[in-house]
């Protein structure tokens, strides 16, 4: 995009390039201008990463009514009812609307090929081979980049939320070598997850939770952070980049195992590898425990191999490229950080408490995950909840030129100096997010959890104090601002980025703190048990935590 001759004006402006902002996107009406941010291309999400697929009641032996009960069961008593209603008879419209964009679901004959994963009592899963999220995204990136009406800004970092009179009148975006104030009567928060706050996670280095650190920062309500799904079945081979294991292997038959060959999850469960994520997570990290081993294994080997090919090429791909041939032998797992349950509170409309702010997909709390989101339920909701935007109570308006940039010599003075830090500032995101694997985990207590949050609040202070922050809250509103360095925007993502992190790292410390007993994809080894007593989500707006009142 032109930035010198484009208007930073729109009617609608959508952060966050994964399938929730793409579908979101296209579901708005044509007659608006919309600008649709993405701190990669419009190919890199934690959307285009997914193995698992995407859940619709569509069998004749299904309905709604039971992927509604089967979501509620893996919500653990925090699911909202009316969103998950809404979520299941929504699903096979959006299905099918996707069908009509041109994704390739697999097929059993003519008909839409369902499969079944963990905690779903019927065959309701689609896929596409095992990269269902990237044959969604690319469709979607494709017919976003048809759309007119789209104007695309990649690799942008939004810097934080424009507000005006306790509204929500845009974004603070560094793109190219510039910074920009984007205002739009409508703006959505798209961005994903956090999972980068965890040293071991299967998401891509862009989920840093942007969206919720910044509605947040900007008083928005936000719940639930201490709600995180670990997904059971990472790869575990030294120097492999982040890869989860779909547990959609374990639906077709595979087991998990340990060093003797005991396959142990039936001990931890009745279910066994077909319990809900959340429960065969730790068992897992209880097993290893147990037996002093780094890893478990899972054994693909009971699937037909035909049918292993056939299901999961990537999977094996990627397997063999790292010397492990699932054909022949097991492959080493172990538990990563992957979904975060909790985040800004949206109702069925994705509004939030913030006039004109709107969330939609991972960073939005709608109330359909609860505290444990089932299987294959969140892409969906990127869907169902984004075409929602489709009803925006707005009008075109009359859109003029971007103003003419600046230069502010004060801050590219700021920006030369803190080039020299950027090493130090990754070593202490590596410190950041090591310490909140070991403290806000898979298993968490009090002493730990008091101690980082003590540490990651000396952290914050320090940083919201140095001059780049200060600089970058004293820029002019609305003023286009015209960097002397090219490179200061990726310099500016490094620097939000960590700014991010420690927020959210410090919301789902004291969040996990705050929730004193066990409950889906939070478990307190000094607080083992679920109480009815909190049955409510958290609620955190500012620095005041709260519950809400009892979920019914």
């Amino acid at each position: 995009m032109d930035v010198g001759t484009a208007t930073t004006q729109f009617d609608v402006l959508v952060v966050g390039g994964g399938a929730a902002g793409l579908y979101t996107a296209l579901c708005i009406s044509q007659q608006l201008r919309v600008a649709l941010i993405t701190k990669d291309t419009l190919s890199v999400s934690a959307s285009d990463w997914a193995q698992g697929g995407i859940a619709a009641a569509m069998a004749p032996n299904d309905s709604a009514q039971l992927h509604v009960a089967d979501t509620l069961r893996a919500g653990a008593g925090l699911c909202e009812p009316a969103a998950v209603t809404y979520l299941a008879e929504q699903a096979a419209e959006c299905i099918q609307h996707l069908v009509k964009l041109g994704v390739a679901f697999d097929r059993q004959g003519t008909d839409l090929a369902m499969t079944l994963e963990a905690a779903h009592s019927r065959h309701r899963v689609l896929h596409a081979a095992d990269t269902t999220g990237r044959a969604i995204v690319s469709i979607l990136a494709e017919r976003v980049l048809e759309r007119s009406n789209i104007a695309v800004f990649e690799q942008g970092f939004v810097l934080d939320l424009w507000q005006t009179d306790q509204r929500c009148q845009g974004v603070v975006l560094a793109h190219n070598e510039h910074i920009l104030w984007i205002s739009a009567q409508a703006t959505v928060l798209a961005t994903g997850g956090g999972g980068q706050v965890y040293a071991q996670t299967t998401n891509p280095p862009a989920s840093t939770g942007d969206g919720t650190a910044m509605a947040w920062r900007a008083g928005a309500l936000v719940r639930d952070l201490e709600f995180v799904q670990f997904h059971p079945t990472a790869l575990a081979v030294s120097g492999a980049p982040p890869f989860l294991i779909s547990e959609a292997v374990r639906g077709e038959g595979a087991h998990l195992i340990d060093h003797s060959g005991y396959r142990f999850a039936g001990a931890y469960h009745p279910d066994g590898e077909l319990a809900p994520r959340d429960v065969v997570s730790r068992a897992i990290f209880q097993h290893l425990q147990k037996t002093g081993k780094p890893v478990v294994w899972l054994d693909m080997r009971p699937i037909e191999v035909n049918r292993l090919k056939y299901r999961f090429p990537n999977i094996l791909k990627v397997c063999q490229i790292w010397g492990i041939d699932p054909l022949q032998q097991p492959v080493p797992v172990s538990p990563a950080a992957h979904y975060w349950m909790g985040g800004i509170v949206t109702d069925v409309d994705s509004r939030t408490s913030l006039p004109n702010l709107y969330a939609v997909g991972e960073n939005a709390s709608t109330g359909v995950h609860g505290a444990n989101r089932l299987a294959s339920n969140s892409l969906l909701e990127c869907l169902v909840y984004g075409a929602q935007l489709r009803h925006l109570p707005i009008q075109p308006r009359v859109l003029t030129a971007a103003p003419a940039a600046i230069c502010l010599p004060k801050l590219d003075a700021v920006l030369t100096q803190m080039r020299s830090q950027v090493d130090s500032w990754q070593q202490q995101r590596q410190a950041l997010v090591e310490l909140i694997w070991q403290s806000a985990g898979i298993c968490r207590e009090q002493n730990r959890l008091m101690a980082a949050i003590a540490q990651v609040q000396t952290w914050r202070e320090a940083w919201h104090q140095s001059p780049l922050a200060q600089a970058l809250q004293n820029l002019p509103p609305g003023q286009p601002l015209l960097l002397a360095d090219p490179e200061t925007a990726s310099l500016l993502r490094i620097w939000g980025e960590l700014t991010n992190l420690f927020d959210i790292a410090w919301l789902i410390l004291q969040s996990a703190a705050f929730r004193t007993e066990s409950r889906g994809g939070h478990f307190r080894n000094d607080y083992p048990q679920t109480s009815p007593d909190w049955q409510a989500h958290t609620l955190v707006q500012g620095d005041q935590w709260s519950l809400s009142e009892p979920v019914a």
